[in-house]
Order: C-alpha cells, then structure tokens, then sequence
C-alpha cells in the first residue's frame, strides 16, 4: 500500500503548518495554519489548497496558534464536511482565536478596500470570514492526551503534551500497511521550552520510522535561565523603558505570551524591582483567553500567580476600538500589550504607527519574528517603515528578550529527538528558517543520526513513506511558489524600499534643479535608458539587508 507525505506548509519558514498523509484508503491533513512574513508567502492564504478538502477523511490539529490552525475556516468553507481532531483545551482556544481572525481579516479587507476605491481598483475579499470561523467550530472535537482516536480508516492516532501553549501536542500517527507492523509518525507539532512558565515539559514516546521536527530555534542556545533570572531580565528592559518615560509596547501572541508576560509583570511591580504602572492589555483576545487558562488550571503551573495578576489593579483590559485609540492620549510612562506577537496584524499596529517615531518609545519584542514581517523588519534595525500605507520614521529603542519564547532552543531540540530515538528511517526538519534547520541537522549528526537520514523538505514536496527507505517524489504539478523565495525579502519588500529611498534622496537634494536631475535620470532609467548611480539611491544590500516594508495590505 502505497503511503505519502506531502509538506503543504512550514517547510523551510516557520508558518503555515500544513502536512497530509495519504494512502490508499484515506487522506489525513495536519495542522491547516495560516502564512505570514512576506507578501509572496501570504498570498498563498488566498491561493487554492494543493488538494481537495471534500476529498479529506479526517483533520488533526496539533494547537491553536493561527499559523497551525488559521485556515480551518477556509477548509471548511471549501468544502471540508468531517472532524477536526484536537486537545479540548485546543478546541477551546480556537473557540475564541478563529473567530477573531475572521474578524481581523474583515476589517483589514474593508480598510484595504477604501484605499483600493480611492486608487480606482476592484474590492478584494477576505480569506475568510467570522461567520465562516463560527460555522467551522462545530466541526471540532476535543480529546484527552493519550488516547488513541480513528481519524481516518486505516490511521490511529494519539497526542502527547508538547508544552508548547495550552492544549498543545505532538501528535503520534499509526498508518496500518499490508502484511507489515503499522507505519509509526511523530510530528512534533511546536515543542515548548524546559521550565515554561505555564505548561508542563513536552513528552512523547519512542521507536519511531520517522519524525516530522520544528526547528525554529535550531543552533541556538539561550542559555535558559531561572525564574528569577527570566524576570530580572525583564526588569531592566522595563526599568530602562521607563527612564524614556514614554510607552513601552509589547507586541504579544494574545494567548499564553500575554499571560505569561503580565503574570511576571504584576509581580516584579509588587516585589518593588519595576516602577508601578498601568499595564493596559489591549486585546479583548487576551481578555478572553484567560478565562480558557483559569477554566484549564489543572493542567497548568503557576495558575495561581495567573490569577492573581489579572485580577491586580495595575492591568487593564481595553475592549473597544475606542478604548484603543483613546490610549494614544496617554503620556509618560505607561506598558501597552497588544497582538500580534510579530507584529503582523491587530492593535499593535495602531500603536507602533502612533508611537515609533517617538525617541520615548520603547518596543520590545518578546518572540521569534519571522523573515519579511514587521517585527523581524524592525528587528533588523530599520530605520522607517510603511505601516497601513504611510512612512513612519523609526526612532523609538527596538529591544528584544527572548526569555518568553515558547519554542525550545536548539539544545533542548536535540535533546527531544535524542529521547525519541532510535528513528527507524528519517526525521524531517520543518517550521525553521535555513539557517536554523541546516544548524539543527548538524547537531544532530552529533548525537548519531546519519547524514542521509536528515530530510528538509521544501513546500510543496512529496515523499514515498512506504518503501524501506524514504523517498522523494518528483509531483507533476509546480511549487506553488518558487521555494527560493520561502522565508526571503520579497519584490514587494524591495519596492517600497526603492521609493523610501527615492523620496528620501529627492528631498535631500541640495535644490530644484538637483532634485529633477534625479527624476530624469529615473525617467530614462524606467524606459530602458541610463541606469541612476545605485550608490545615490541604495543605502543596503538589494535583497539580505534589513528591508523597511510593513506587512498586512499596504499596497
């Protein structure tokens, strides 16, 4: 019986998650996730899936982080009719979490489409919508960790808790074959860190034929610290934030970053080693979410530190978009959490446009930032960028801890693959950049997996499961992207360089006839004539350099 893999999604970027099992008898999917980063990688969101989703047996959903879960709704809404498979506390999250980005995705969509209108262009429509996510949600179905379930006929499967976010798993897949032993799968789904603040160490078992592992944090080491260790960090980035007396905003995942971040915020202010200030959570998200977290206490750590946070008279929760907008009237010091934790969406948005181009400011980035999204951009030390079709100059302080990360780093990712071995056949390297994934794959050759046992799939790819070794499949359809221009600085990026650095060399020309000179010589450069000095218009490198471009509809 023939048995495929094909890597639909997080293969060499860290969004999208999206892998199908297919054999003779049915077709399981993994994860549906959401893209982010460049505009090439979030055009595929509004591309048709690589397969037919009425044609899907069964789905199985590792956690309800939207780059694993985000495009259940459009699943559905293409014709998806049977289960979603998922922790309950997963079911729970993506009760709150799909809605919300339905919601998202509609007002962005009706943003874009007035300046589209101005500029003469056709509407466009969003992904999917909140009623699209409401109607997927009665498709879900919770289940404990540990127990086998039927997903699709000849496939069982069970999930193990990755501690990653609540309610998230590695999910163990057993496939059955002719005359053979069931073909054993583990993916990793995303592996939360040792001594997470709010979730358990990840577990799973053994004696696999192959893995499917995250590698976000591959080669590096963070050199994990104590609890104590985490929060004095925290304290001096806030410490110094406050001696700027003006915002510091934390673009946050609103679910269990946030959390994690204000529990440890409440308390460094009660314990006196931070300056007391109103910590204002605006995302009703959030809001939401920690009533799923307390609701789950059982299956937590620290629950009771969570409780007591949220309940302290230093947070508050903005509900409304007026709420929102009313805290640009705030002054001095002050702490603003807001979604997303890349800065690729939601409040957080608003804020940074109303806030980064002042010296006050600080920006604290709590996370990994994916290539090519505003938080990596500014990361890499961007000096403006176009936030919602308008250039903001970059003069607030751009600081980042990455103590609140809820993947592991690449020792604790080598040593979960060591507690799983031995790997039959192979282990696939997704969810990670190249630099990560090929610093992964060396590290473990160092603990004995072979060389040509270490697989990086690109998007798209398909590999023959059911041989005695893994194989690659040559599919007769193309990539649906060139797989270069995976996790890259895309055209998009480029462009609105070029015109940041067109107006900015226009307006620093020395008079008129100096600035048409340049015009002219763009003119002619435009139609094929003399090309301008490329050292009078580029200040960086065309594509590896930090590109000053913001994400979302800017168009």
């Amino acid at each position: 019986m023939a048995i495929r893999l094909k890597f639909h999604g997080a293969a060499r970027t860290v969004t999208g998650s999206c892998y199908l099992i297919e054999t003779d008898r049915a077709k399981l999917l993994i994860d549906c996730g959401m893209f982010q980063g460049s505009k090439t990688e979030r055009e595929l969101n509004y591309r048709a899936f690589p397969f037919d989703p009425a044609a899907l047996d069964g789905v199985l959903l590792t956690h309800a982080h939207i780059d694993h879960s985000g495009l259940l709704p459009k699943l559905v809404r293409h014709g998806y009719g049977k289960k979603i498979h998922a922790t309950q506390a997963t079911v729970d999250l993506c009760g709150i979490m799909l809605p919300d980005s339905g919601g998202i995705q509609e007002m962005e969509v009706k943003q874009l489409n007035l300046r589209r209108a101005r500029r003469g262009l056709e509407e466009v429509q969003p992904i999917y919508t909140e009623v699209d996510a409401m109607a997927t949600l009665g498709h879900f179905e919770g289940h404990p960790y540990e127990t086998w379930i039927s997903p699709a006929p000849g496939i069982r499967a069970r999930f193990w808790n990755a501690g990653h976010l609540l309610g998230s798993a590695s999910i163990e897949v057993e496939v059955e074959q002719d005359g053979k032993p069931p073909l054993r799968i583990l993916f990793s789904g995303d592996l939360g860190p040792d001594n997470k603040m709010l979730q358990p160490d990840p577990t799973a078992p053994t004696g696999f034929d192959f893995v499917v592992c995250e590698s976000t944090y591959g080669g590096r080491d963070r050199f994990e610290r104590s609890e104590e260790g985490r929060r004095a960090i925290l304290a001096g980035e806030v410490s110094e934030a406050a001696r700027r007396k003006g915002a510091l905003l934390i673009p946050s995942f609103a679910v269990e970053r946030t959390q994690e971040l204000v529990t440890d915020l409440v308390k460094l202010m009660d314990d006196g080693q931070i300056p007391k200030a109103t910590i204002f959570i605006d995302s009703p998200l959030a809001s939401k979410a920690t009533a799923i977290f307390v609701r789950h206490a059982g299956e937590m750590e620290h629950a009771a530190d969570l409780r007591r946070a949220f309940t302290s008279p230093y947070v508050r929760v903005t509900e409304s978009v007026e709420d929102s907008k009313a805290l640009a009237r705030f002054t001095g010091f002050r702490i603003i959490v807001a979604a997303s934790g890349m800065c690729e969406a939601g409040r957080i948005r608003h804020h940074l446009k109303n806030h980064l181009w002042q010296p006050s400011t600080t920006v604290l980035l709590a996370g990994f930032q994916a290539e090519g999204s505003l938080g990596r951009i500014l990361q890499d030390g961007a000096k403006t960028v176009t936030i919602m079709g308008e250039e903001i100059s970059v003069r607030a302080a751009i600081r980042q801890i990455e103590d609140y990360s809820g993947h592991a780093d690449g020792p604790e990712l080598v040593q979960w693959v060591k507690e799983r071995l031995p790997i039959g056949r192979s282990i696939f390297l997704t969810h990670g950049e190249d630099e990560g994934q090929h610093a992964l794959a060396e590290d473990l050759q160092g603990i004995g997996v072979p060389h040509d046992c270490i697989l990086i799939p690109s998007l798209d790819a398909v590999y023959d499961m059911s041989g005695d070794a893994c194989a690659f499949v040559a599919e007769e359809t193309r990539p649906r992207i060139d797989p270069t221009m995976v996790a890259r600085f895309d055209s998009h990026n480029d462009m609105a360089d070029l015109l940041l650095d067109i107006k900015e060399t226009v307006t620093k020309a020395g008079d008129e006839k100096a600035r048409s000179v340049i015009l002219r010589r763009l003119r002619r450069a435009l139609s094929g004539g003399d090309s301008p000095n490329p050292d009078a218009m580029r200040r960086r490198p065309p594509v590896s350099g930090p590109s000053r471009r913001s994400r979302g509809w800017d168009e």
